[in-house]
C-alpha cells in the first residue's frame, strides 16, 4: 500500500527542504491577503510553489481556480516546471495525479489572452471572440508602415510628416530629429502607457499643443485597431486593458478565483494592478511577492508604488490589510557580498518628506545572509586608467578558471548599465582577446553585426541581391547599404574556402532566375491572352500554360502533374475557382523558405565546424547565436508568410521587404540599452550582459563593468501622465537617482561567491556612493588578494525540478540527440524541412566527418 503523507511537513522531508521561519509561515497562511517582501536570494520561488501546492494538496484548492503570475517567460516556465515537478512527488506516494492544465500560470500578459475568451468570466458562460495579439514588432511595423504613419501624424493636424517628427521628437525625447523611426518608437512608448494607465483620449482635456496632436493619433491609432464588428488588434499594454474590460463587465468576476498570486509585484503597472484587485475582490486572498529595491522597468510604466503601498492600497481597495512577512534571509551569496549591498543601498535618502513617517522603499527591511563565510568576498581593482583595470580584471578571470574556482568562463558575468556603444565593453573585450578568451555579447552592437549573423546575410545576399536605393543622404541607409557589402564581401571569402558553397549559391541563383523567367512568360501569356489575373483559373487554361514556350520542366511538370489537374477540376466544379494569379504564384514559388535556406546553410563547413564546437563543449557562442537569427528568420515569415514566390521576388519586393524593412528595423531596434531576452549563457565564453537582462541570475562571479551611470532629467512620459491624472509619485528630480541605485543593487547581489569592482581613474569613474565606498568600505584589492579564499563554482543543479515531456523530450532526444540539442537547448525554431536538415544534410555531414576522424585515429594507432 502507498504511503500517504498527511502534512506538508512530511513533503517538505522527502524534498530535503527545511523552510526558515517566515518562509514556512508564508506556505502555511492561507486566508486573507498576503504582502511577501523577498530579499535577493531569499528562496521566493520556491515559497510561492510549495504554497500553491500547499493550497492544491492539503486544502482541497482546484488547480483552475488558482491564478499565479509571474514576469517573464522564463520565469513562468520555471514555475510551472517546479509546480509539476512537486506535484509529481505527491503523485508519486500517493497515486494521486494533478492536472493544472487549466491553471492561469505565466506572464500576466499570458494569462490575460486566456481571460478574455474565459466562459467564466460572461453572462451564460459564452466566449467571447479572442482578439489579435500584436507583439512588439508587430505594432512597430503597422506604425511605421509610410502610409499609416501618413494616416497617424494627419490625424494629428501636422501639415507634413517633417513637421510632425521633428516635433515629437523634440516633445518626448528632448532633440528635433527628423526620423520617422525615432518619432514611431516614441509613440509606440507613449501610445502604451496611455494604455497602461486606462486613459481615454476622448475625455483629456489640455492646453498643450503638441500633447493634443499625440491623444488624437492616440485616438486614431486604437481606432485602427477594430477591424471589424467581430475582430480587433490589441498590443500587449492594450491586451491587459481588453481583459480589465471584460473582468468589470461581469459582476461575478471576484470569485471566479480562490487565490490570486503575483510574483515580481514591483514591475506591475496601474492596469495591472487594477485587474489583479478587481479579481481578488470576492475571495480576499491577494499575494503578492516582490522587492522595490529590484523595481528596474518603469521604463514601460512599472509603477514601484503599488509595492511600496501595498499595504495601504490593499485595504483601500478590498477592504482588508494584508499581513506582511519579510523573506529576509539571502541563500545566494557569501557574507561579505550581502553585507556591501545592503550597505549600498542605505546611502540614499528614502524618506518622503511629503507624508511624515513615511518612505519611498519598503520601510524595516533587514537583510540576512544565511552564509557564516566572513572571509573577502568583494574585491576591486587597483585605481588605474581604464586600460590597466580592463587587464588586471582579465587577468583575475584567466586565474579563476586556471585555479579551477570556475569551472568554465560562463560562470563569470560582467554586468553593465547598458552595452551598446559602451567604451567599457570594448575596453574588456579586447582585454579578454589579448588573453585568447572569448566573450559572448550579441548584444553590445547591434545584433546583425556578430560574424554568424554577417555570414548567414552575407550568403543570402548573394543568393538573393541586395536592394538598391540610389543616391541617399541618409547616414542609417549609408551604413546600412555598407552593412549589406561587408556581409557579402565576408561571404565571398567564406565561398573561397568551400567550393561547395560556392556551387550551392549558384545554384540557389539560378532557382531563382528560372521562377523570374517563368513568372514573366506566364505574364507576358496572360497579357496575350488579355486575361484579367483576378478571375478563376479554368481547367481549359493548363494546356495554354503548359505549352508557353521557353517555360521551365519544372513549371511544366507543376502544372500537367495529375494531383494538380484533380484539384482545378474540382474547384472549378463547386464554383471555387483559384484565381489566375494564385495558379501563377503557385507555379513560379520556391519550394524552399527563408528559413529553409538557413538550415541549409548551416550544413556547410565553415556553419558545421560550431555545432562540433557547441556538442564538444568547447565553445557554444556561434551556435547559440545562430539561434537567434532562426527566431528572427522565424519572426519575419510569421510576419509576412512563407512562400517565396516569382511575384515576392521580383522588382526586388522580397530583398525591400526583408534587407531593407525587416533586418533594418532589427538594426534600428536594437539601438535599445533595455535588453530581456532569454539569452544563453554558452560554455566557454564570459557573458556580458545588461544589468537588466542579469535581474532574477546569479553567477558565481560577478564583475561590475562600469560604477557609474549618469543621471537623467525624468522622462517626459511620467511627466505628461502625472499631469493629465494629476498623480504623485516619488519626486520628478529624485527618479533617475532612485532608479539607478535600484540598478546598481540589482547587479551587486547577483554574485554568490566572488563580486569584483573596478577603480577608474579617468572620465565617468564612479557615482558619488561607489566613490564613498571606495574611499571609506574595507575592501581587498585583486593584487593584495588569495584566491584560495574562492570557494570552488558549484555546477548549476535544476533546484527546483524540470518536468519533460514524452514526445517533445523524450521521442526527439532517441530520435537524434543531436536534433534535441539545437531545438530543446539552443532554442533554434524548426522549418517544415527540418527532417531534411537533420536527416539529409547537418546530421549526415557531421556523421561523416565523424567516420573520417575515426579512420583517420585508427590509421595513426594501427
Amino acid at each position: 500500500m502507498a504511503y500517504k503523507p498527511t502534512t506538508i511537513e512530511e513533503l517538505w522531508a522527502i524534498k530535503g527542504f527545511t523552510p526558515n521561519d517566515s518562509q514556512r509561515d508564508a506556505i502555511l497562511h492561507i486566508d486573507g491577503p498576503l504582502f511577501l517582501t523577498a530579499g535577493p536570494g531569499s528562496g521566493k520561488t520556491r515559497v510561492l510553489l510549495w504554497r500553491t501546492l500547499n493550497l492544491i494538496v492539503f486544502h482541497n484548492i482546484k488547480p483552475e481556480d488558482i491564478f499565479l503570475s509571474t514576469f517573464t517567460e522564463k520565469a513562468s516556465l520555471q514555475l510551472k516546471d517546479g509546480l509539476r515537478t512537486l506535484l509529481g512527488i505527491v503523485t508519486n506516494v500517493t497515486g494521486k495525479p494533478f492536472d493544472i492544465s487549466k491553471m492561469s500560470i505565466g506572464t500576466v500578459h499570458s494569462i490575460c489572452q486566456s481571460l478574455i475568451t474565459d466562459r467564466r468570466f460572461s453572462e451564460g458562460g459564452a466566449r467571447k471572440n479572442a482578439p489579435i495579439l500584436m507583439d512588439t514588432l508587430s505594432q512597430y511595423f503597422k506604425i511605421y508602415n509610410k502610409h499609416f504613419w501618413a494616416e497617424l501624424w494627419t490625424a494629428g493636424g501636422f501639415a507634413d510628416d517633417e513637421i510632425a517628427q521633428n516635433a515629437i521628437t523634440k516633445y518626448l525625447q528632448g532633440r528635433e530629429i527628423n526620423s520617422r523611426h525615432l518619432a514611431v518608437t516614441a509613440c509606440i512608448a507613449l501610445f502604451n502607457r496611455f494604455s497602461e494607465e486606462n486613459l481615454d483620449p476622448k475625455t483629456i482635456k489640455t492646453s498643450d499643443v503638441v500633447l493634443k496632436s499625440l491623444l488624437k493619433m492616440y485616438e486614431y491609432y486604437l481606432n485602427s485597431l477594430q477591424l471589424n464588428s467581430y475582430t480587433k488588434q490589441v498590443d500587449f499594454s492594450l491586451l491587459q486593458l481588453e481583459a480589465y474590460t471584460a473582468i468589470q463587465n461581469f459582476a461575478n468576476s471576484g470569485n471566479v478565483f480562490k487565490h490570486i498570486i503575483i510574483d515580481e509585484y514591483q514591475d506591475t503597472n496601474a492596469i495591472q494592478e487594477k485587474l489583479y484587485f478587481a479579481l481578488s475582490s470576492g475571495s480576499k486572498n491577494i499575494c503578492v511577492v516582490g522587492d522595490d529595491d529590484q523595481a528596474l522597468y518603469r521604463f514601460r510604466g512599472a509603477t514601484v508604488e503599488n509595492l511600496v503601498e501595498f499595504e495601504d492600497r490593499c485595504l483601500t481597495n478590498i477592504g482588508k490589510k494584508p499581513k506582511r512577512i519579510d523573506l529576509d534571509i539571502n541563500y545566494r551569496s557569501r557574507k561579505k557580498i550581502v553585507d556591501l549591498y545592503t550597505h549600498f543601498i542605505e546611502q540614499t535618502n528614502w524618506e518622503n518628506p511629503k507624508k511624515l513617517g513615511t518612505h519611498f522603499r519598503v520601510n524595516d527591511k533587514i537583510i540576512k545572509a544565511h552564509s557564516s563565510d566572513v572571509e573577502p568576498s568583494v574585491i576591486v581593482s587597483t585605481r588605474d586608467k581604464a586600460e590597466n583595470v580592463y587587464k588586471e580584471v582579465a587577468q583575475l578571470v584567466f586565474d579563476l578558471k586556471r585555479t579551477g574556482k570556475i569551472k568554465d568562463y560562463n560562470q563569470c558575468a560582467f554586468l553593465f548599465p547598458y552595452l551598446k556603444g559602451s567604451t567599457r565593453v570594448t575596453g574588456f573585450s579586447d582585454a579578454f582577446e589579448e588573453l585568447g578568451i572569448p566573450v559572448y555579447a550579441p548584444r553590445a552592437r547591434s545584433f546583425v553585426q556578430v560574424d554568424e549573423a554577417k555570414a548567414i546575410f552575407g550568403l543570402m545576399l548573394k543568393i538573393f541581391d541586395r536592394p538598391h536605393y540610389g543616391n541617399t543622404s541618409s547616414q542609417n541607409l549609408i551604413q546600412f547599404r555598407n552593412w549589406m557589402i561587408e556581409c557579402m564581401s565576408y561571404a565571398d571569402d567564406l565561398m573561397k574556402e568551400d567550393n561547395l558553397l560556392k556551387e550551392y549559391v549558384t545554384d540557389k541563383k539560378a532557382e531563382i532566375k528560372v521562377a523570374l523567367e517563368d513568372y514573366n512568360l506566364l505574364l507576358n501569356l496572360i497579357n496575350k491572352k488579355k486575361w484579367d489575373r483576378k478571375e478563376p483559373f479554368k481547367i481549359s487554361m493548363i494546356r495554354d500554360f503548359a505549352e508557353t514556350p521557353k517555360l521551365s520542366i519544372k513549371a511544366k511538370k507543376n502544372l500537367t502533374n495529375s494531383y494538380f489537374k484533380t484539384v482545378v477540376e474540382l474547384k472549378e466544379k463547386d464554383n471555387k475557382s483559384y484565381s489566375i494569379d494564385y495558379i501563377i504564384n503557385r507555379t513560379t514559388s520556391l519550394d524552399w523558405t527563408i528559413l529553409d535556406l538557413f538550415y541549409q546553410l548551416n550544413g556547410f563547413r565553415h556553419f558545421r565546424d560550431m555545432y562540433l564546437l557547441a556538442e564538444d563543449g568547447t565553445d557554444e557562442g556561434p551556435i547559440c547565436n545562430l539561434g537567434l537569427l532562426s527566431q528572427y528568420l522565424s519572426r519575419f515569415m510569421d510576419e509576412y508568410g512563407t512562400l517565396l514566390t516569382a511575384s515576392f521576388l521580383s522588382e526586388e519586393k522580397f530583398v525591400r521587404t526583408f534587407f531593407a524593412s525587416y533586418i533594418y528595423a532589427l538594426q534600428r531596434l536594437g539601438e535599445s540599452e533595455y535588453e530581456d531576452a532569454d539569452d544563453p549563457f554558452p560554455k566557454g565564453r564570459v557573458p556580458f550582459l545588461t544589468i537588466h537582462q542579469s535581474k532574477g541570475l546569479e553567477f558565481p562571479v560577478v564583475v561590475l563593468g562600469a560604477v557609474f551611470k549618469r543621471e537623467q532629467a525624468a522622462d517626459q512620459k511620467e511627466i505628461i501622465v502625472r499631469s493629465i491624472l494629476n498623480k504623485e509619485g516619488e519626486p520628478l528630480d529624485k527618479i533617475s537617482h532612485f532608479d539607478n541605485m535600484r540598478m546598481f543593487y540589482v547587479a551587486l547581489s547577483r554574485a554568490q561567491n566572488l563580486l569584483v569592482l573596478p577603480q577608474y581613474t579617468h572620465g565617468s569613474a564612479a557615482t558619488e556612493i561607489f566613490k564613498n565606498i571606495f574611499s571609506n568600505y574595507p575592501l581587498h584589492k585583486i593584487p593584495d588578494f588569495d584566491l584560495n579564499k574562492v570557494p570552488e563554482a558549484a555546477l548549476v543543479k535544476e533546484d527546483l525540478g524540470k518536468s519533460y515531456s514524452y514526445t517533445s523530450d523524450y521521442l526527439l532526444y532517441s530520435k537524434c540527440p543531436r536534433n534535441y540539442m539545437i531545438f530543446r537547448k539552443y532554442g533554434f525554431v524548426p522549418s517544415r524541412s527540418q527532417t531534411m536538415f537533420f536527416g539529409s544534410l547537418v546530421h549526415q555531414t557531421i556523421e561523416d566527418l565523424h567516420h573520417l576522424l575515426i579512420n583517420q585515429r585508427n590509421k595513426t594507432t594501427a
